[in-house]
């Protein structure tokens, strides 16, 4: 395998990649190394787990991090209500008659008991493609949560005191995903591969709309994303990203449109623009400027 068989393959099932991401993706999947991906939202690092789970034919397994995840929501937790009901049921039929508490308790701590969450599913996944294990967010996670990756990440084992230690027969495949909102620490970043995702190039973006929207016309594609290219120019709140952009020709597509007018962009911007003041900020630029851009530039 090669980059070039990775750009094919990711292609082939609907995401367009660049050379140094194929490159990165190839890596990550050669030496079995997780891959960080960090970018502005919207360029695309989450999709990229979900077509590297359907290439691969892998589960997807996705975590999505926030401010104060812990063990219990990431790694595993016990079934409480199960437990109880199992030793209510014990107690009605006598079979905790005679035995030690010890014994009673060890009764409830079994694997049968155990919730599996993302990170022990991945490593615990058993037979069958490795899993593709999505960290989504990673920035958005505390210090504390992100040291606690360091370890699984470092030896894909997890420790679970009444069980014992589970190890992953195979690696899964690592995707961290990262918007920036603050640094990720050195030391994660040791452990994994990097690619900063950018917005495609204009032409990039073109072909990535023409695959994704199949019933989108040449002149719509280089018109919508030429549009999307400008307002990217005009310091906007929440820039539009390429999933914006695949949305916004949908939408286009299905209204029956053929080539941007100021109506069509007027009643369509919510797809493309998710704030307010952004919308606000077009306008002020002018639809008639935004569309005789587009129009050049799709020329």
């Amino acid at each position: 395998m090669t980059p070039a068989d990775v750009s094919a393959a990711l292609t082939h099932h609907g995401y367009l990649p660049d050379d140094g991401l194929a490159t990165a993706v190839f890596l990550a999947v050669e030496l079995r190394r997780p891959l960080l991906l960090e970018g502005e939202a919207g360029v695309g690092k989450t999709e990229l787990a979900k077509v590297l789970s359907a290439w691969t034919g892998g589960e997807l397994i996705r975590l999505q991090c926030y401010e104060g995840i812990d063990a219990a929501q990431a790694v595993y937790d016990w079934d409480y209500a199960r437990q109880l009901l199992h030793l209510r049921a014990a107690e009605a039929t006598g079979e905790t008659v005679g035995r030690s508490s010890d014994a009673v308790e060890a009764d409830l701590y079994q694997e049968r008991f155990l919730i599996k969450r993302a990170l022990l599913r991945a490593i615990a996944h058993g037979d069958g493609p490795p899993p593709v294990l999505l960290i989504d967010e990673v920035d958005r996670a505390d210090d504390e949560f992100e040291a606690y990756l360091l370890e699984v990440l470092s030896d894909f084992q997890i420790t679970v005191p009444e069980l014992g230690v589970f190890r992953a027969s195979a690696a899964p495949l690592v995707v961290l995903t990262s918007n920036r909102t603050r640094d990720v620490h050195d030391a994660l970043k040791r452990r994994c591969l990097y690619h900063w995702v950018e917005h495609p190039g204009f032409e990039r973006e073109v072909a990535i709309v023409r695959l994704r929207v199949p019933g989108c016309t040449e002149a719509l594609a280089r018109e919508v994303a030429a549009a999307v290219e400008a307002m990217r120019d005009l310091n906007l709140y929440k820039p539009p990203g390429v999933a914006e952009t695949i949305d916004w020709a949908a939408a286009l597509g299905k209204l029956g449109v053929s080539t941007l007018d100021e109506h069509s962009v007027a009643t369509t911007l919510g797809t493309v623009l998710k704030y307010r003041e952004d919308h606000h900020r077009v306008e002020q630029h002018g639809l008639a400027a935004l569309i005789q851009q587009a129009a050049e530039r799709s020329r």
